[in-house]
């Protein structure tokens, strides 16, 4: 197995409804953010990281995306139409193909500023293909940026994530950033699933991770969180 990964998957097949009304005629993934659509800075980041070819999928105003597409001339993009959608696990299980034997995985909704190491590198760095089948990027809500939920995950002191139950209050949201073995799909099919699903196996197994994120997090959901991201990064100097 190569690490870092060579190959990557982006989630940009979502309708965005919660962003409306903007993307009532734009396709979330090409939001503008810092002079650069959401879809660039997640791609941009992933060769930063050493990944050669990238995999999207499609199904909202694909032909916007995938004119957009067509003009990056790297890394090499792959796009996979969805006729229906596959949600996230759905998405990835029909793109595994493409795939390598381990693969990072981003939401196209989410924007972030590395810590002192890249983001993607740690996860790189943290990842045991002998011991784990998912290692996920985790933010504290109390520093995440356009967040309101009520978190995802708790974390011991040996970085193994239990997801909270109904009623609960977690301090840690799942980033949206992630790095997959294959194995995880053992016996999926390519119907609608999520990608929770998988983790919630791979908990049970002791085969889940988590490594908490030691820079900015944003969420871009919401027109809400959109207007306080870009007011945060209005004193920010952004990499490009």
């Amino acid at each position: 197995m190569t690490l870092p990964p060579k190959r990557a998957m982006v989630l940009a097949a979502g309708l965005g409804t919660r962003l409306r009304p903007l993307t009532a005629s734009l396709p979330k993934p090409l939001v503008e953010l810092a002079g650069k659509t959401l879809l660039d800075h997640a791609i941009d980041r992933l060769a930063m990281a050493g990944v050669e070819d990238v995999v999207v999928n499609l199904h909202y105003k694909r032909a916007m995306l995938a004119s957009r597409l067509s003009e990056r001339k790297h890394p090499r993009i792959a796009l996979l139409q969805e006729e229906k959608l596959l949600d996230t696990g759905g998405g990835v299980a029909h793109a595994l193909p493409l795939l390598g034997e381990a693969f990072y995985v981003l939401n196209s909704d989410v924007f972030w500023l590395d810590g002192r190491e890249a983001a993607l590198k740690r996860l790189a760095h943290a990842f045991d293909p002998q011991s784990m089948d998912a290692l996920l990027l985790l933010q504290r809500t109390v520093s995440a940026v356009g967040y309101e939920g009520a978190g995802d995950y708790f974390l011991d002191t040996l970085g193994k994530p239990r997801r909270r139950r109904e009623r609960q209050v977690a301090p840690f949201a799942f980033a949206g950033i992630q790095l997959l073995h294959r194995r995880l799909f053992e016996g999926c099919g390519e119907s609608a699933f999520s990608l929770v699903r998988l983790f919630d196996q791979a908990e049970m197994k002791g085969r889940l991770q988590g490594l908490v994120h030691d820079g900015e997090w944003f969420h871009i959901g919401t027109p809400e969180g959109l207007a306080l991201t870009r007011q945060r990064l209005s004193s920010h100097r952004v990499e490009r």
